[in-house]
This record gives C-alpha cells, structure tokens and sequence, in this order.
C-alpha cells in the first residue's frame, strides 16, 4: 500500500504542528498548496486520500479532479464553500468542527454589542482627538431590560443567551429547526422571524449561510425593526444585503451595526460602512484564541484520520451510502 498523502488547500494557523501530530499517526505525507486555487490544490491534492480546507473554494471541478480522497476536512464551522453534493456523489465524507470556538464567539458577539449600544468606539475617538464630553455620545440607552433577539439558536447562540441574561436582558430567538424545550431550557422565547425583528432591541446572527438565508437581511428586514435596534453580526457576511443596510442606516432605520463577517473580505478602500460612528466592524476574529485553533486543527485531523482508518468521525456533515 502507499503512503498516505493529506493535502492541506490553505490555513490562518502560525504552524500545522497539532494537526501533524495527530495525522503523524496515519505516517502521511502533508502537502500545502503554494495558493487556494483551484490549479493549485490539484497540483497536491489530486491523488491524496485527504483534504483539509479553512476558506478555499472547494468546487464540483475541483473534487471532480481529486481520484483518491475519501476525506475533506474543514478547519471551522460553516461548509459553504464546499461542494457537499459533489462531495456526497463522490464518495467523500465532509466533516467540520462545531464545537472549537463556541465562547470565542459567542464572546465576540456580546462585546461587538456591549462596544456598540455604550458607543465605546465612538467614545475613544472623541478622547484620542482631544473632546471630553459625555454629551457627544447621546443617547445611550440602558442595557438592563433591553431584549437580545437571536436570528439561530444552534451552539454559540445557546452559549450567548445566558451571559446576555446575566446582564438583564430578555432574550428571544428564531430558529425553526430548534426543538421548543430546548429553548425553554435556556429560558429563551421561541418566536418567527418577523416578531424577532419587530421585538428586538439588539440582533445577533448566528443562522448558517444557505440559499434560503442569503440576504435574509435585507431592506424589508431592516424596515421591520426599530429604528434604535443594533445588529451584529459574527455568522456569515452574506445573510446581510449590504447596500440595505448602508440605506438603513443613512435613513436611520437603525440604530448601528457591528460586523465581524462581511461578504467580501478584507473590505475595499471605498466599502460604504467603513468609517461610520455607529459601525463597528472587526476582521473576522471572532473564532480566534490561542486556545480555539489547538481545538479546531486538533479536532479536524482526528475526524480526518477516523475517516482513512475506516472509523466513524465525530463531526460528520455529510451522509454517505
């Protein structure tokens, strides 16, 4: 039999050492494509028996070139960019890992919040520019008794909701694949999507990318909010119809937004968000700690190398024959 080869497409890692050490016991030949394109990736991974993916595109052209994978493994939550039809046909499982950075998200979100509704970005500038003045930054409104609408209600969600009510706010969520005692089990309101928008004085998105949440976030959404309501995002760029918003906001349908993801990353020079006093946006940082990237290159090498030893992986997304 010949060696085992694992292709690794592209990664946000300083090293691959945790991820070498667990596949260290497959002795597998590790090869990092020079780009995330496609041309790249087949050039080492048209015969490996595993893929390893953060954001490449993994396309049906591209799986349609690989002629021994039987894994691919996704360092992160989201599948989007992978072909899982594709995959599905061809015979290779797909996992991910949903579990790595569920406080490092569910943390981000509550401090894109806490940052915006206490305006502390726009409190910083005013000092840093030489303005002391608390009246520069009205209103303010208090956080207590305030209601945090949850668009999802999958792991970081059901993380987020009780530090939110430790804070003093009521929390409701939308989310029509949650079983109901779940959610009555973290003391959340189940409700449909447009009593959160109209309910909600804060929305955090947390649903996953797909054709029918794409832009759920969109003009008509906006104008069933309240015009003080903050939205934050940590999920995926696309459930949020840019220009919408950017109108949303200059018509002050809105209060602000905070913005962890966007569609296009990292943002061009003139993106129409950028410098706005209640707009927070971050670079797609949420999932990270030192702590969460051991997580997730160690938990995705374990499914990939239980999937080439013929066992069953932790984190299956796909269903396979």
């Amino acid at each position: 039999m010949s060696k085992l080869t694992i292709a690794v497409t592209d990664h946000v890692f300083p090293n691959l050492d945790h991820a070498e050490r667990v596949l260290s016991g497959l002795d597998a030949e590790i090869r990092l494509a020079s780009e995330p394109t496609e041309e790249a990736i087949l050039e080492v991974a048209r015969e490996a028996d595993g893929l390893m993916v953060t954001f490449a595109q993994i396309t049906a052209g591209l799986i349609s070139g690989l002629e021994r994978c039987k894994s691919i493994g996704r360092f992160g939550i989201g599948v989007d960019n992978i072909d899982l039809e594709a995959a599905t046909k061809a015979g290779i499982q797909v996992t991910y890992v949903p579990d790595y950075c569920v406080d490092e998200v569910s943390d981000h979100a509550l401090t894109l919040l806490l940052s915006l509704a206490r305006k502390i970005p726009e409190a910083n500038s005013l000092v840093q520019s030489g303005r002391w003045s608390a009246a520069d930054l009205a209103p303010v409104y208090r956080i207590r008794g305030r209601t945090l609408g949850l668009a999802g209600l999958g792991k970081i969600p059901q993380t987020l909701a009780p530090k939110a009510q430790a804070l003093g706010m009521t929390v409701i969520a939308a989310d029509p694949f949650v079983p109901a005692e779940v959610a009555k089990s973290l003391d959340v309101e189940l409700v449909d999507f447009d009593t959160l928008l109209a309910r909600s004085d804060y929305i955090s998105i947390h649903a996953p990318l797909t054709d029918e949440t794409h832009h759920m976030f969109d003009a008509d959404a906006f104008g069933k909010m309240k015009n003080e309501a903050l939205l934050i995002n940590t999920a995926r760029g696309p459930l949020i119809d840019e220009e919408a918003l950017v109108a949303a906001l200059d018509a002050g349908e809105i209060g602000g937004a905070a913005l962890d993801v966007i569609t296009t990353e990292p943002p061009a020079a003139d993106f129409p968000l950028l410098g706005r006093d209640n707009v927070i946006l971050t670079p797609h940082a949420a999932f990270y700690s030192v702590d969460a990237l051991v997580d997730l290159q160690t938990k995705a090498a374990e499914d990939v190398v239980a999937v080439l030893t013929g066992k069953t992986p932790r984190y299956p997304v796909n269903k396979l024959d």
